[in-house]
């Protein structure tokens, strides 16, 4: 059984869905398909669910919706049209969302129609059984997933039948329904191949597979013909966004092979993820940009029991999680998501940290990139680490930070923002075509 995910850009429209449909039929292992809402049908257009949040966010300020949830009505009527089914019926689906939405049910709940209305509208244009997310899945308070939700799919799903189910959201224990973070259509499908014990999850994009590099930026970079569990949560960390971190946690211990596919070009092999890759050595390198930086110091720092957790909680008040860190012997650097807190936030924040925990040094400043080198089994010495260090300093490129050693999986330097792109370029041809 397979197991078959299909993104934004997949259903984007009626000839995408057409697509989609063909991709199913041509084989009869798959026979479960999670779907995203629909995407972008060209780079000024926007996403449903973008939409969506938007009509949430008006609602909220006491504002109407009206002009704003026409047109993904427009979307959602011109695609069933399209697809030769009953108009009537979905324009009855949206009146009832937007009556909902008008209600004030909440920016999840508005999240997750668009993924509701096409998993819907797919299940009629194929004929296959729909299943609603928010029946089968359930999601804890800090949008990780219930154990339940494995025995309540495997409940549901009978075998040799066929569902379209949407992906992104679930219910809490309590019956409120819940969105995973964005992306998140792929752990629905992981949660899928995970409760039927798939032989395979397919994840079908716009692209075929992930790459070595953003191939927007590196126009020559090649796929990545197989990567490890372990691999693609380190890309996908350092700002490769084709496929989510968290969907490798549900089936994590099954041990399912994920192969990320094209639906435009469904002959490219794509990308085969497996628990252990045999391959070692660099597989691909990711640059994550938009961080700010944060310096602490105080002489013997961590002399004193709990003083680093104490810090994380205060920047926490602060709405500020970190997702890199650095220490030395009475220094802590953090780097976290510049959209997390506004300069006078980040301001108010050192000012306090410097009074409660008497800090020699507070800073914060803004415009920092992570790029991260992900690999096997990577060789610190005279290995990708030191070409990309050897590659940044020929092209003039300022390197921040240097993290090497904290996983055998990748390695992580930090750059100034404004040299992303340069970097990505640099390293890419130093690691990757230097015997070329």
């Amino acid at each position: 059984m397979i197991v078959c995910k299909f993104g934004g850009s997949s259903v984007a429209d009626a000839a995408q869905i057409k697509k989609v449909k063909a991709i199913l039929e041509s084989d009869p292992e798959r026979t479960i398909a999670v779907v995203s809402a629909p995407g972008k049908r060209s780079s000024d257009d926007e996403k449903i669910t973008d939409m969506l949040y938007k009509c949430n966010s008006l609602v909220q300020k006491g504002q109407t919706c009206r002009l704003v949830f026409a047109e993904i009505a427009k979307r959602f009527v011109e695609i069933a049209r399209n697809l030769k089914l009953d108009a009537e019926a979905v324009s009855e689906k949206l009146d009832e969302i937007r009556y909902q939405l008008d209600a004030g049910k909440g920016a999840d709940f508005a999240a997750s129609r668009g993924e509701y209305l096409s998993a819907w509208i797919i299940s009629q244009y194929l004929g296959w059984e729909f299943i609603d997310s928010a029946d089968v899945i359930v999601i804890n308070q800090d949008s990780t997933v219930n154990d339940v939700t494995y025995q309540r799919v495997r409940e549901r799903l009978e075998p040799g039948k066929k569902y379209v189910i949407p992906g992104f959201y679930g219910e809490t224990e309590q019956g409120v329904l819940k969105t995973f973070t964005r992306g998140g259509s792929d752990i629905t499908g992981a949660i899928i191949a995970r409760s039927v014990g798939a032989s395979l999850y397919e994840n079908w994009t716009d692209v075929s597979g992930i790459y070595r590099a953003d191939p927007r930026v590196v126009k020559y970079a090649e796929a990545i013909p197989e990567l490890s569990y372990k691999e693609v949560r380190e890309l996908s960390d350092v700002g490769a966004s084709v496929f989510h971190e968290e969907a490798i946690a549900p089936i994590y211990a099954s041990g399912i092979p994920i192969n990320i596919k094209n639906t435009n070009r469904p002959e490219d092999p794509g990308t085969m993820i497996v628990p252990e890759s045999s391959r070692e050595g660099a597989a691909g390198v990711s640059v994550r940009t938009s961080l700010s930086r944060l310096q602490v110091r105080k002489l013997m720092m961590f002399k004193k029991h709990g003083m680093r957790h104490a810090l994380l909680t205060m920047l926490h008040v602060f709405g500020i999680r970190p997702c890199y860190s650095l220490y030395g012997i009475d220094t802590i650097v953090w780097f976290y998501e510049s959209r997390m807190a506004s300069d006078s936030v980040t301001a108010a924040m050192c000012e306090r940290l410097k009074k409660e925990f008497s800090l020699d040094e507070c800073k914060a400043d803004h415009g920092h990139a992570i790029l991260g080198i992900v690999g096997g089994n990577m060789d610190i010495e005279g290995g990708p680490c030191v070409k990309a260090l050897q590659a940044l300093c020929k092209a003039g490129i300022d390197v921040t930070s240097v993290n090497a050693g904290a996983s055998d999986a990748s390695v992580l330097i930090g750059i100034w923002e404004k040299d992303a792109k340069a970097a990505l370029k640099a390293v890419y041809d130093a690691v990757f075509r230097s015997d070329k």
